[in-house]
């Protein structure tokens, strides 16, 4: 069976075909590095790193990009709200962005362009499309006229009559159509002078849409395979992507592939609503690992009801998983037995990257091992044992994966998180019934252990000492 994959413009299931025979070419979207990243952003992430990692394993060779946008409206006020240039407020979160990859085990891309690195791309791209008669520059600003492009809604499906007015400026009287979207947008007087750029049109910055469509010609050229992100970006970020980029002359993505929301009480999770489980606390109190697994699991396209209840649940089957792993390399060495994928594993991923039939497919495979330990069949034992773990490998979730080699490491420091905390919510209990020598006796024995109690009026804070 050959790869297939579910193709967002098409609305239906296509066999993957590359531009270049052995070769495939990926565009994902990444974030606006606003604030730190919550499971929803690198939900995305995780589900295209598995989309790469059996790309990868089915011998393409993948070019992988994943850009950085570190401007826009949003990184500005955020900024000016903190009293910080809005360039290092962007790269704090960028790297805020990258811990989250790097410690769920994403693979960096092959090129990580940022939006500011690419202004002369754009401007490009705007006179392209302006002597094309597809964009017009008015007081400062670029819009593109979506009534110039027949094609614009076929990605989502829409007609022009029936779209809203695109709320991407604050000055739409400027426009032929309240549906023109903004290429460019004209500096402000109250905005930072380092926010904008000289163009023949003014000094500004780039629309939030421009942006892509620029830096995926630049590192993938006019056509490329595949491009990649969530469910909330069809429009009008990926509607307005293609409009510019096949009016300017290009073929642009051959496969559109949407992952789904993460919500959380029913909600899509975002910053706005204020319901986010941000990456940095959420492995906190679960390993990343596990994480991982959680969110790879459900299929892609699915959504997922985030709750610590389905988080506990995921972190049991896996660590099932993991058991048998590290009995089975203890009984046979870690790497006995052929690395080969079981056929059910290969069909599951090559239908629309079928992960949770794969996920079953392991563990049939554990099953089948712990049989084989329980009887003392060193044979089967490896044989299992190379499956599972190349299966795991492809899911990026091998345990015995150098990339994991902290992980004994990291089950400490939360074992150390939760006891500490069980010891101060005895401590405030104790204190609350007014039996203040418990409470002290509580803070005596965790100083001894080299655990600094502070009482501040924001709640209690602790640290190691030594």
């Amino acid at each position: 069976m050959s790869l297939r994959l579910y193709d967002t413009a098409a609305r239906a299931v296509r066999d993957f075909t590359p531009l270049r025979a052995g070769q495939v070419s990926v565009y994902v979207c990444g974030l606006t590095v606003q604030g730190p990243p919550h499971i929803g952003h690198v939900r995305a992430a995780l589900a295209f790193d598995v989309l790469r990692r059996w790309l990868m394993r089915s011998g393409y060779e993948v070019t992988y990009v994943r850009n950085v946008t570190d401007i826009d409206d949003k990184i500005l006020a955020k900024a000016a709200e903190h009293d910080v240039p809005w360039w290092a407020w962007a790269y704090d979160n960028e790297l805020a962005c990258t811990r989250a990859y790097d410690v769920l085990g994403v693979l960096p891309p092959t090129y990580e362009p940022r939006a500011t690195g690419h202004i002369t791309d754009m401007v490009s791209l705007m006179d392209r499309l302006i002597e094309r008669g597809h964009a017009y520059a008015s007081g400062g600003d670029v819009y593109f006229d979506v009534r110039s492009f027949p094609e614009y809604g076929a990605l989502t499906g829409q007609k022009i009559g029936d779209m809203q007015a695109a709320a991407d400026t604050e000055t739409d009287e400027r426009k032929r159509d309240p549906r023109d979207f903004a290429l460019w947008k004209a500096a402000k007087d109250s905005e930072p002078e380092t926010a904008s750029w000289p163009t023949p049109w003014g000094r500004g910055r780039p629309g939030w849409h421009l942006e892509c469509s620029a830096m995926a010609e630049r590192f993938l050229g006019p056509d490329f395979d595949i491009h990649g992100g969530g469910l909330d970006l069809r429009f009008p970020h990926h509607e307005n992507e293609q409009a510019q980029s096949r009016a300017a002359g290009h073929g642009f993505a051959r496969y559109w592939l949407h992952n789904g929301w993460v919500t959380l009480g029913g909600e899509k999770m975002s910053k706005s609503l204020g319901n986010t489980a941000l990456v940095d606390e959420v492995v906190r109190r679960v390993r990343p690992i596990e994480l991982r697994y959680y969110l790879i699991a459900p299929h892609y396209r699915s959504t997922i009801e985030f709750t610590d209840e389905a988080l506990a649940e995921a972190g049991v089957a896996f660590r099932r998983i993991e058991s048998f792993v590290t009995r089975a390399a203890e009984r046979v060495g870690a790497d006995a037995g052929k690395p080969e994928l079981p056929a059910e594993f290969s069909a599951a991923l090559d239908d629309d990257l079928g992960t949770p039939a794969a996920v079953a497919a392991i563990h049939e495979a554990v099953r089948q091992g712990n049989t084989a330990l329980a009887d003392g069949d060193d044979a089967a034992v490896a044989g299992a044992l190379g499956a599972v773990r190349a299966m795991l490998g492809v899911l990026g979730l091998d345990p015995l994966d150098p990339a994991w080699a902290g992980g004994a490491d990291e089950r400490l420091a939360q074992a150390t998180d939760g006891l500490v905390a069980l010891a101060l919510e005895q401590r405030q209990a104790a204190r609350a019934r007014k039996d203040f020598a418990a409470a002290d006796a509580i803070r005596d024995q965790l100083t001894a252990l080299g655990v600094s109690v502070e009482d501040t009026p924001q709640g209690t804070r602790w640290e190691l000492t030594r």
